[in-house]
């Protein structure tokens, strides 16, 4: 699982295919389907697929993409049939999200999702209904950033909830929250990452259990000062 937030777009080649532990690499092991969201004029274009991103032509042609933001993720699936349909990233709306772990607690999150949003699922994923779930605050408390802060006091009180490391946007910041994974971040001059892994040698900073980092990009005229 894999985040980028940029003042500018940067292109994903290094990230995605030539980093010494790229997405790609990565997919080896999570070999069940990969997904890679871009934001672009105000909208998201998502691909996914099923088959493992380093034996799969599509994944090899987004080498020369560029963006400000992207939600890129391979999976090794733990519940849900391989399929597209359980493939992150999810979107609803402006909304796009990828979760890493598995969720034990299924029934205290669907207990906890509106109507509406468990409608709306395509899959089978424990992931697409903690999206829900997310969704569900957002949605109660009229606001993104309310909405993910009650989600994540709410997750901290569920008993066995499993692992909940998710990544989320809403097409201007990035919420990265670590639930009982690894999460690491990154500060580069053009760019600000968040992953599961460091996949770089770069000095990626831990974060810390049970923590949410908020990642908004700086304008480029204020980076350019």
């Amino acid at each position: 699982m894999f985040g980028l937030l940029a003042a500018r777009p940067v292109a994903m080649h290094e990230l995605l295919h030539d980093a010494p532990r790229s997405l790609r690499t990565l997919s080896r092991e999570h070999a069940d389907g990969w997904g890679i969201a871009f934001s672009r004029a105000d909208d998201w274009s998502i691909q996914r697929s099923t088959s493992c991103a380093a034996r799969c032509a599509g994944f090899d042609a987004l080498r020369d993409v560029t963006s400000q933001l992207v939600i890129a993720h391979v999976r090794r699936k733990t519940v849900g049939e391989l399929a597209l349909a359980n493939t992150h990233p999810f979107r609803r709306g402006q909304f796009v999200f990828a979760h890493n772990g598995t969720i034990h607690a299924f029934a205290a999150l669907v207990a906890q999702t509106a109507p509406a949003h468990l409608a709306m699922l395509e899959g089978d994923t424990d992931s697409e209904r903690l999206f829900a779930f997310v969704l569900t605050k957002i949605d109660e408390q009229g606001d993104v950033a309310r909405g993910v802060t009650e989600a994540i006091r709410v997750l901290r009180t569920i008993d066995q909830l499993g692992e909940a490391n998710f990544l989320l946007s809403c097409g201007t910041r990035l919420y990265a929250y670590r639930h009982g994974r690894t999460l690491y971040t990154l500060q580069r001059a053009e760019a600000q990452l968040v992953a599961s892994e460091p996949l770089t040698d770069e000095p990626w900073q831990e974060v810390p259990e049970r923590e949410l980092v908020v990642l908004e990009a700086p304008s480029p005229a204020l980076r350019a000062a």
